[in-house]
């Protein structure tokens, strides 16, 4: 390969946009977006190396990046073009056709040689092809594309829309998130002459607001984040100052617990530059209030970290993150306790007034709640799934008395002031309520355990009761969105009827409820009076959907601590079980089953089988008549399924299923004997059809749990 008639160098390449304060929720994706961005675009412009890193940069203020190992000018290398088929490049003279000129013309090469251009292919397949050492990309080109483009493709939720001066005195209308005010560029100790929105790079930055106020200059690439720690007290990596907040919060905890939650954090991290951790209290008497008030207010209000003793029981004590770092920080702290009490004097204003009325007085103001405009509101809704839990009650023989009292008032504390304030806290503030109104534990913890589980991986409901009211209140949102039509598409699912679907699976799964699937979205449809819910919710459908979820819960994660292949997965739920509870009970035999040395034979066979009988058109007999058996062959396999099945139909009412499968075992010599030996589809249409009746009902008793022939 030729290289570039110009020297290139190589050195660190540094790029920072400087701005006003940017969207704290945002700016861990803004800055690894930018940093991802320029380095794409470098790298297919072949100005990195295989040991070019990029490191992203993240504040307040500054998104950046630094790129090791990047070249001023990036190596010459060869192109070879398909132009056009010769038939078309030229014309009957042999000269090159307006169309071939043309085309060169739009890949920058009008003035090539046209005898220097290849010919390949035969006959109507020749074609011209252009073959040239293409010159390498220059760095600040590159750069220029690569910042442009990248600015215009990070994802922010809204632009802000301003202007700038331009050197001729003239404004420029400019859209970003925030306005701009410094644009860095370095390579090395190179600044690159490159500009974004409406200004031109330079090796000028700036330093904290408060602490080293204004402009600080880079001395190179290499330097960027040793110089804005050392000179301007910013520390610019996002990762990096997020970890010293967590060891300084943990430190600063001693034995206490510090609630870091991950969104809190990331916030927290993306609103200082140079982080400081302090402690404030608040007054004793607010720990009256429920704890998750309080920890909400901090955290959704004021960004605060509340502390907990070592049992979980919050403290009067909590943890800021200031911006500014003093040994003098009685001002900071003192007015910070002082924001924070009219926020927790609301949370115990809220509390007192709720309880002066009992959930239950709320029941029907539910009725002044749309639910969905199609469905009714939610006092409709209520009744509707208080229904359903009364009907799963009665088939786990719990107490149905008790789930219908769950069901009536699990909805009302979203007519509570609490959770009008902090929509976060439904079902919290319902089991508070509840008990404080003297309800039956099982029903005031049933108002917060139906929401279970909330997300993937989250807890289950710890009281029976509990149970039956997340089922029934997922079951109820479920048939019911469904049947208006709002069944998920691609990646939209409003209604969250994926998660819906798969509390449902773990819940029967993981509580062991011998509940009917097919019986419980049954049960939830005949609730819904309104006619195109009962047309477009059909059982079948929705059936399918939840074992979709279920499908992908098995194959993405292991369940009760073992992980299952897709083919024990799909052999499992092809055969549509109703009762889910014990599908790891069957996917742990078949596992067992499959380590067998028969297990292959069997697998095939049972293929094998679904292929005939699938491909037969006919009637087959309900069951084989033994007079008609002709040949040994299938006279020994129907005395060998008649001498295992007593103990086969014994397994399986006794959920003995290693047992079962292991029995089958006695059944592979004969059936290998028979299709040695026997013509199913015999000419004499009783001898093939009683032949059929065999295998069909060798068929159902080897796949009493699994379809065998999946494994095949």
């Amino acid at each position: 390969m030729s290289t570039s008639h110009y020297p290139s160098t190589l050195a660190n390449l540094l790029i920072e946009v400087f701005t006003e304060e940017l969207p704290p929720k945002s700016l861990r994706r803004l800055g690894d977006a930018f940093r991802d961005g320029i380095f794409a675009s470098l790298k297919a412009n072949g100005l990195t190396n295989e040991n070019s890193e990029a490191t992203g940069y993240a504040t307040p203020r500054r998104l950046a990046v630094e790129i090791s190992n990047v070249l001023s000018q990036a190596p010459d290398h060869p192109v070879r073009e398909k132009l056009l088929p010769t038939s078309i490049a030229f014309d009957a003279q042999g000269k090159p056709t307006p169309p071939l000129l043309k085309k060169l013309g739009s890949l920058g090469y009008s003035d090539v040689d046209i005898a220097t251009l290849e010919k390949s292919g035969e006959g109507k397949n020749e074609a011209l092809y252009l073959n040239v050492i293409a010159k390498g990309a220059s760095l600040e080109q590159s750069a220029q594309q690569a910042l442009v483009s990248t600015i215009s493709k990070l994802p922010i939720a809204k632009m802000m829309h301003y202007q700038v001066m331009q050197k001729n005195g003239a404004l420029a209308d400019v859209e970003f998130a925030r306005p701009a005010h410094r644009i860095t560029a370095l390579h090395g100790k190179s600044i690159l002459n490159i500009s974004a929105l409406g200004i031109e790079a330079s090796n000028q930055t700036e330093g904290h607001r408060f602490l080293a106020p204004g402009a600080i200059q880079i001395s190179s690439a290499d330097q960027y984040e040793a110089e804005l720690s050392n000179k301007a007290k910013v520390l610019p990596s996002f990762s990096k100052r997020r970890k010293f907040i967590e060891a300084a919060l943990l430190k600063a905890a001693g034995n206490d617990l510090v609630l870091m939650p991950d969104s809190l954090l990331d916030e927290v991290t993306a609103l200082v530059e140079w982080p400081a951790v302090y402690e404030c209290h608040f007054d004793q008497e607010f720990l009256e209030v429920p704890q998750e008030c309080l920890i909400l207010t901090m955290q959704t209000n004021q960004k605060y970290f509340a502390l907990t003793d070592q049992q979980g029981k919050l403290r009067n004590r909590f943890l800021i993150v200031s911006n500014i770092e003093t040994d003098k920080p009685g001002a900071i702290i003192s007015g910070n306790e002082r924001v924070v009490r009219p926020r927790l004097s609301d949370a115990r204003f809220f509390f007192v007034q709720d309880q002066k009325r009992p959930l239950a007085s709320r029941v029907e103001d539910l009725g002044k709640v749309v639910y969905h405009n199609q469905l009714g509101n939610q006092l409709d809704r209520m009744k509707r799934v208080q229904a359903i839990a009364v009907g799963i009650a009665k088939a786990l023989s719990a107490d149905a008395a008790l789930a219908s009292r769950a069901a009536e008032i699990a909805k009302t504390d979203l007519l509570t002031d609490m959770v009008g304030e902090f929509p976060e806290l439904q079902g919290i503030m319902g089991r508070y309520y509840a008990t404080h109104d003297g309800e039956n534990a099982e029903v005031a913890a049933a108002c917060s355990e139906h929401y279970m589980p909330r997300f993937a991986g989250d807890a289950l409901p710890q009281t029976q009761i509990g149970t039956v009211l997340a089922i029934a209140d997922k079951l109820e949102t479920l048939v019911g969105i469904w049947g208006v039509g709002l069944a998920p598409t691609g990646d939209k699912d409003p209604y969250a009827l994926r998660r819906h679907a798969l509390g449902i699976c773990r819940l029967l799964l993981e509580k062991n409820l011998s509940l009917s699937l097919p019986d419980l979205i049954e049960l939830a449809r005949k609730q819904f009076l309104q006619k195109e819910v009962q047309e477009k919710a059909k059982l079948e459908d929705i059936y399918a959907f939840i074992m979709d979820r279920l499908r992908a819960y098995l194959r993405d994660q292991s369940v009760a601590g073992k992980s299952f292949t897709t083919e024990e997965i799909d052999a499992v739920l092809s055969q549509q079980p109703a009762q889910i509870n014990d599908l790891i009970t069957r996917l742990t035999a078949l596992r067992e089953f499959n380590a067998l040395t028969e297990a292959p034979q069997l697998a095939a066979a049972n293929k094998r089988i679904s292929n005939i009988l699938k491909k037969t058109t006919t009637a087959i007999p309900a069951s084989c008549s033994s007079q008609l058996l002709q040949l040994p062959a299938e006279i020994a396999l129907y005395q060998a399924l008649e001498a295992v099945s007593p103990a086969l139909t014994a397994a399986y009412e006794n959920r003995q299923f290693v047992e079962l499968l292991k029995a089958l075992v006695a059944l592979s010599a004969p059936i290998d004997q028979f299709f040695a030996d026997v013509m199913v589809m015999d000419p004499n249409p009783q001898l093939r059809d009683n032949r059929l009746a065999l295998l069909q009902q060798l068929h159902q008793k080897m796949n009493l749990i699994a379809d065998l022939g999946k494994l095949a």
